[in-house]
């Protein structure tokens, strides 16, 4: 660091993103440039300061690159310990550019966390190359430690510092990115899973534009994978159009009130500068619940104010039979016949020049009683809204996972518009894997030779293990977990004889706790307490899961065995309908784990009739044989 600390602080504040400088990180630049220079004389190598981490939209204070080793610092100034979160931070910083940043993936990245008034404590640089803690320094001992590494090989710093940065967020860090005005292509991958992402966004904003220009009614049909970026599609068209004195004003609705939760809690949190009950206010404008926005509208006939709105999960709207049953028994209305994608149809229908519907759909992921799937939409549609123009990708004509009805898939072929990119064909959830959905998909299928096969693939990049010990399960996901990666137990809600285990459905968790507080909160994810079902983890993920898995759900004899637990005993499902809400809630459960996952497979007993061995022991060969592995 040949240059003064002028000319170092004055780089730093004509590059600073924000529009005021504030005196207090002034300072700590200060400070921070004063211990650097005194601390590395002698040293060979660069330094960056401020490296920006896109994704995260935070910047490492420095980073360091001495020979062919790259140090991530993060300075505490005036700290006199070395607090947890604090080194989770950096070790998160290590962690995505590890995971992201493509020059860093095979490169020899460094946490360190500079306490300016901390003891000085042993570091384990072993453990920190595996990102599995960070170094502790302080402003004393920072250089006799930096010491030690010589430039014996070297990485190319400008072709480092120029690779590509990929990065794959979840849905909360990339609905806070969007709230905080980044566009969509800074917070997504640039593969072709982005790219259909960025086409499908694309095209939604065309076909707003000539609605609006032509005065037309429109409705989209988003479709895609677990994990393609329906949701992201759906917020990033939203928070587009979230001027309130804009013509085309959006909301973001969701029928999945703990995604909504969530949600809204992390963007409030997220909003530094102003009182958390304004930002939560704010929050709830831009995404809200479509139950509370259907029950405004049975009561207000006039147009909405959005003329764009977003259905996230719109296969889960309800059917006819379940709205009228819940219109006589909690609204009073006995002659409500409607099925909820039609009256939501019918009160966008009430604007007289134009609006855009847009509906996200997760085929095979209809999980509870009453919902309609897709053909609802279709079926009013075509029956009541024949001026409307239909966009949708003719995968929904070509598989029935999206579309059963021959007379609709007719209709549609003939009448309406196909738009390629309006289906979300790769899974980004998972950045380790895109094959995660295809595999959970061959196993519920019971496709085995493609379920192997598909294993082998992706056994490397995503690990899945298989457990009978609840610990070694626990055991497992604390030890792969580095920084503050997020972890979880989850379970089928109809797993009810988990309880015996330790483990019950039943009980409420507050999602807004489970999904984003803390390591040192009980209520947490981390603690692996408390069990989160298909119902609280649809739309949202975690990095590692621990998934448990119940006797309601089991496999024998090449197939899979559905079961309801009623009063004190077991009865078997067999209507069609409801043995397929079964197997997508355990899809849903198997294609929440960004990086991997482990599944508890209880033993049974031989005294409680309740929990069989015959209701485990199937299931588990069945795994195993698929080539998963048992942990020791």
């Amino acid at each position: 660091m040949v240059d003064d600390e002028t000319k170092i602080l004055g780089e730093l504040t004509q590059h600073y993103g924000h529009q005021q400088l504030e005196i207090s990180q002034k300072n700590a630049w200060i400070k921070q440039i004063r211990i650097l220079k005194s601390q590395l004389v002698g040293l060979s190598g660069f330094i960056y300061f401020e490296f920006a981490i896109p994704r995260m939209g935070k910047r490492v204070d420095n980073i360091i690159v001495i020979g062919n080793r790259i140090f991530l610092l993060e300075f505490k100034i005036g700290a006199k310990k070395y607090d947890k979160s604090d080194l989770d931070q950096v070790i998160d910083y290590a962690l995505d550019l590890r995971n992201f940043h493509a020059g860093s993936h095979d490169a020899c990245l460094i946490p360190v966390l500079v306490a300016e008034k901390a003891p000085s404590v042993a570091s384990n640089l072993n453990q920190a190359i595996k990102l599995a803690e960070a170094i502790q320094l302080n402003a004393d001992n920072l250089g006799e430690w930096f010491k030690q590494f010589h430039a014996t090989e070297h990485i190319n710093t400008e072709s480092w510092e120029q690779s590509q940065y990929k990065p794959t967020p979840t849905i909360v860090e990339a609905a806070q990115a969007l709230y905080a005005n980044h566009d969509v292509r800074e917070i997504t991958r640039s593969d072709a899973g982005a790219q259909n992402l960025s086409a499908t966004a694309n095209c939604i904003k065309q076909i707003i534009a000539k609605s609006k220009k032509q005065k037309q009614k429109a409705i989209c049909f988003v479709t895609g994978v677990p994990g393609a970026g329906k949701t992201l599609a759906g917020l990033n068209i939203a928070n587009q159009h979230l001027q309130l004195n804009e013509d085309d004003y959006a909301v973001f609705l969701s029928g999945n009130g703990p995604l909504v939760t969530v949600l809204q809690e992390a963007l409030a949190r997220n909003t530094a500068d102003k009182p958390k009950k304004v930002a939560l206010k704010q929050t709830k404008a831009f995404i809200q619940n479509i139950h509370h926005f259907r029950d405004e509208y049975l009561k207000n006939t006039q147009a909405p104010t959005e003329k764009v709105v977003v259905f996230d999960e719109a296969q889960r709207a309800w059917n006819a039979h379940q709205v009228h049953k819940f219109m006589s028994q909690k609204r009073g209305m006995h002659d409500f016949y409607q099925s909820e994608p039609d009256f939501l149809i019918e009160v966008m229908d009430r604007h007289q020049d134009w609006c855009v519907v847009v509906c996200l759909i997760g085929g095979g992921q209809e999980i509870n009683t009453g919902e309609a799937g897709l053909e609802a939409w279709m079926e009013a549609l075509k029956t009541k809204y024949p001026m409307w123009q239909v966009y949708y990708s003719d995968l929904i004509i070509h598989e029935n996972n999206y579309l059963g009805s021959a007379d609709l898939k007719q209709w549609l072929n003939t009448q309406q518009i196909a738009e390629k990119s309006l289906h979300l064909a790769t899974s980004v959830r998972s950045f380790r894997s895109e094959k995660v959905s295809a595999f959970v998909h061959a196993l519920l299928e019971c496709n085995h030779q493609e379920a192997q096969q598909l294993y082998l693939e992706i056994k490397n990049n995503y690990p899945i293990v298989i457990t009978r010990n609840l610990q070694k399960a626990k055991d497992w996901l604390r030890l792969r977990a580095r920084g503050s990666e997020r972890y979880g137990l989850l379970a089928s809600s109809g797993a009810r004889r988990l309880k015996a285990l330790g483990v019950n459905v039943k009980n409420e968790i507050d999602v807004a706790h489970w999904f984003l507080n803390s390591k040192d909160d009980v209520r947490s994810s981390y603690f692996l307490e408390d069990v989160a079902s298909e119902f609280e983890v649809q739309g949202l993920e975690l990095d590692w899961t621990c998934v448990a898995w119940g006797g309601n759900f089991y496999y024998k004899n090449g197939d899979w065995h559905c079961q309801a637990f009623k009063g004190s005993k077991w009865q078997n499902i067999n209507k069609k309908e409801d043995r397929q809400y079964l197997k997508n809630a355990y899809r849903v459960l198997l294609t929440r784990a960004r990086q991997g996952m482990v599944i508890w497979m209880p033993e049974g007993s031989e005294t409680d009739v309740t929990r069989q061995t015959a209701f485990y022991n199937g299931t588990y060969q069945y795994l195993k044989s698929l080539g998963m592995p048992e942990l020791d």
